[in-house]
């Protein structure tokens, strides 16, 4: 598939945002990374002549925007209002995440994205913000505003999915619920988020991947997209368990870690909210894959539909097989 040299550029310059924000070792520096990542995004959203995309685009810069300009006022008054201005300064990150109380914007931006900037904006666009909030210093109201927004965001994240048809929608408040997870280990000052980030972005890319390639972004063109072949609705399954985080599954790994060290922290309040929401997810997640082998021909041969998964289906194979990582952990219960 050709891929535009206009496109390349600007995610090379997204990328390359990403990087100094993250490299900076002033609080201007960051808010210059954050402004190039900003600009090099919205031009990969408009990469088409739609009005939803241009609504998508023009939400995403003002919320931006707004956490931007709250973000380089804030750092200005460090050494004024030292614990006002670092709490201002989570905020503002807070609202460029998509994070709850501040989610609002950020179902309506992916739904009007199409999946590549969609998986683009769950993962990419929230590694710098985290890795700023994982540089704040340590302080004990900052830290209970962290674990606040981690409960918040894993009971908007799980109530907010519920009787939803379109996908995207359905990806954006599982996406604030799994900032939940990352939250805490980001107020423990654990490098588990980062591992968790790692994880969750490549069965997000999985995901969004298979979605891509069958064109569907509601729930009913799902059931009527392509059901001559078993492999999808495999595929989507395998993915989907591995993001709710079911065993043997790979996204098992990084929140059977977290639950272990909150248990370490006697974070048991926030450990509730979070283990409920995510049988909360669990249930919309069902929603997604029940129907797809319910309405699976049965007049097929089970054996002559694998024969359908050509050349060009192989990347999205071998992306699926990152969640059967997770069939190595009784090797690490043997060694431990």
């Amino acid at each position: 598939m050709f891929i535009p040299l206009s496109y390349m550029l600007f995610m090379f310059s997204l990328l390359l945002g990403s990087i100094i924000s993250i490299s900076s070792i002033s609080w201007f520096g960051a808010w210059v990374g954050l402004e190039l990542n900003l600009m090099s995004f919205i031009p990969l959203i408009s990469v088409k002549a739609n009005s939803y995309l241009s609504e998508a685009a023009l939400k995403y810069f003002l919320m931006q925007a707004l956490g931007s300009a709250i973000l380089i006022s804030s750092s200005f008054l460090v050494p004024y209002f030292f614990l006002m201005s670092y709490m201002l300064i989570l905020l503002a990150l807070l609202l460029k995440i998509g994070s709850a109380p501040f989610h609002f914007w950020f179902p309506q931006v992916m739904e009007g994205l199409l999946w590549p900037q969609a998986f683009t904006l769950s993962t990419i666009q929230k590694l710098a913000p985290l890795t700023l909030i994982s540089y704040l210093p340590y302080m004990p109201q900052l830290n209970k505003l962290i674990i606040l927004a981690a409960s918040l965001s894993a009971i908007v994240g799980a109530l907010g999915g519920l009787n939803l048809n379109s996908i995207r929608k359905i990806i954006a408040f599982s996406s604030i619920n799994h900032l939940s997870w990352m939250f805490i280990a980001v107020s423990a000052s654990d490098i588990f988020w980062f591992l968790y980030f790692i994880i969750y972005s490549f069965i997000v890319l999985s995901i969004t991947t298979l979605f891509h390639k069958l064109q569907v972004f509601t729930l009913s063109s799902l059931i009527k997209s392509d059901q001559n072949k078993i492999s999808y609705p495999l595929l989507i399954s395998f993915n989907f368990l591995s993001l709710a985080g079911i065993p043997p599954f790979t996204g098992f790994i990084p929140k059977w870690l977290l639950i272990q060290l909150m248990l370490n922290l006697n974070l048991f309040v926030p450990l509730f909210f979070i283990l409920i929401s995510s049988l909360v997810t669990l249930y919309f997640y069902l929603r997604i894959m029940i129907p797809l082998f319910v309405m699976v021909n049965p007049s097929l041969n089970f054996n002559m539909k694998f024969q359908y998964m050509s050349l060009l289906s192989m990347p999205v194979v071998l992306k699926t097989s990152f969640n059967f990582l997770g069939l190595l952990l009784p090797f690490y219960f043997l060694l431990s």
